[in-house]
């Protein structure tokens, strides 16, 4: 019953969020990234926050999650609040990477940092190397999950997956509230979307997948492998297309409509076919790690998958 209250709570505020956004032209123009043909409210994700918060609190004090993991998630409040800022007032990418190096410093502290990471031939332990590694992670995630929020449902979709998943592999109350928090906006995100979730959504959810790929880790090491799996159709979209546009010598910081799920709409596909392919692809990788598949090929299979997948999309809209 608890967490269908927070699902409630999170489509009503967003509701009333979406209403005070129209209402004082709080909107998101049409530009050359856009991928919506109207202006349309955002800030959207001010309720995934509330929410989660609200409800990560709430199971905390009820002993269902633990301390350490509850910390580093609530050190999220802060990219939340500078991201707010930012969707209002256009906040400097300075600014915004003093507080993403800020948030994932507080996240490592937290969780006692990233232990190890394991290749199986070999194991790197090396706290510096680790740390550096996880808060580079940290800070790639947070922006990724950013840029990979283009269209109706993609980024609300992507978090309701790993958190199912989530709960499916390794169980956890705070995988429910991020379920129920993200369910409740994503009924007004749904194509065509009432209202957007904005950078203060979509920098947090980066937030909350990079902190638990690091807390599961440090329970095993080999669950690194599996948050990677769970989570590589945005990091393998987002990291290939950043290279590809460094190899064509553009200017990284210009917006761009280059990502493969950008394209796809470009060729015809409405926003929901991109993101039911998107779910039936995370459903086939979830499948094959629940069935107890060797990671090292799922890994394997998923990066040969999913370069296929973008030579497809070569093949429909040219890069």
């Amino acid at each position: 019953m608890f967490y269908i209250a927070i699902a409630i709570f999170s489509f009503v505020l967003t509701y009333i969020i979406k209403e005070h956004s129209i209402k004082n032209s709080l909107v998101a123009e049409v530009n050359e990234r856009s991928s919506h043909s109207v202006p349309t409210p955002h800030g959207g994700g001010i309720a995934i926050a509330i929410s989660w918060f609200i409800g990560l609190t709430y199971i905390f004090y009820t002993n269902r999650v633990e301390s350490s993991l509850y910390y580093a998630l609530m050190v999220g409040i802060i990219i939340s609040i500078v991201s707010y800022l930012d969707d209002l007032y256009g906040l400097s990418a300075k600014v915004r990477l003093i507080a993403q190096s800020i948030v994932a410093i507080g996240g490592l502290v937290a969780l006692g940092g990233l232990h190890s990471i394991n290749f199986g031939f070999f194991s790197i332990e090396n706290q510096i190397a680790t740390n550096l590694f996880a808060f580079f992670g940290i800070v790639w995630f947070i922006n990724l999950y950013n840029f990979l929020d283009g269209i109706d449902g993609y980024a609300g979709s992507e978090t309701i997956f790993l958190g199912f998943a989530g709960y499916l592999i390794f169980g956890g109350a705070h995988f429910l509230v991020l379920i129920a928090s993200v369910l409740g906006f994503l009924i007004w995100n749904w194509h065509k979307a009432k209202i957007f979730m904005g950078d203060v959504g979509s920098t947090l959810l980066g937030y909350n997948v990079a902190i638990f790929t690091i807390y599961y880790a440090n329970q095993n090491p080999k669950n690194l492998w599996i948050w990677a799996i769970l989570f590589a159709l945005f990091w393998f979209d987002a990291t290939l297309t950043l290279f590809r546009r460094y190899k064509n010598s553009e200017k990284l910081s210009q917006a761009h409509r280059k990502h493969a799920y950008q394209r796809l709409t470009q060729a015809g596909w409405s926003h929901s076919k991109v993101v039911v392919f998107a779910v039936a692809i995370n459903c086939l990788f979830f499948y094959l790690i629940y069935i107890n598949v060797a990671l090292s090929i799922v890994l394997l299979l998923s990066l040969a998958l999913l370069y296929s997948i973008v030579k497809f999309v070569d093949y429909k809209k040219p890069f």
